[in-house]
């Protein structure tokens, strides 16, 4: 009677599936997979990353209708000028408010491509984090390899550690807002 009882405990849990398995630790397999966008933007660091420079982003674009709002304004009062100025006078002003428009332009591209490095950088903070992380879960599965799913074509969910790596992670690293211990 014995082993009928280990037999049907051995049948209940390979019937309980990857879900129950994660519970307890990752499945046993050479390769592991995991979704490392997910990762990043359901994790309490990346949440905090994405709501901070979307802030940042607000601001930026804030800042730039303010900026287009400004330079209508001094178009409009330079065309209404040019009835009445001489008109190599008003082709100076011109050429001086066309550099400023480019010079502009220019100051607020730089901010919008040096706020995508900041938040590239930041995923890269947490990728660099993450690594020790998802190498324990990758030890205790006893697996040689954790590929991101986009690189598949096809695999079991089985060997899906993301759900683990994002509680780890977020017990580790939080938001990102307080030093790690």
């Amino acid at each position: 009677m014995g082993s009928l009882a280990c037999s049907l405990a051995a049948c209940l849990w390979l019937l309980a599936g990857p879900a129950d398995a994660q519970r307890f630790g990752p499945v046993q397999s050479p390769i592991l997979t995991i979704d490392s966008d997910r990762l990043f933007s359901e994790s309490d660091f990346g949440k905090q990353t994405v709501a901070e420079f979307e802030a940042r982003g607000a601001e930026l674009a804030a800042e730039n209708r303010g900026i287009e709002d400004q330079l209508e304004t001094e178009e409009q009062a330079l065309t209404e000028q040019r009835a009445t100025m001489d008109p190599t006078e008003f082709r100076e002003l011109a050429d001086a408010f066309d550099a400023k428009v480019q010079t502009t332009r220019r100051t607020q591209d730089a901010k919008n491509r040096a706020l995508s490095q900041d938040f590239e950088q930041r995923r890269n903070v947490f990728l660099n984090a993450a690594a020790p992380v998802l190498e324990g879960l990758m030890r205790e599965a006893g697996a040689a390899v954790i590929m991101d799913k986009r690189s598949l074509f096809l695999s079991s969910n089985a060997i899906d550690i993301t759900d683990m790596a994002l509680g780890r992670l977020n017990e580790v690293l939080g938001d990102g807002t307080e030093p790690a211990e």
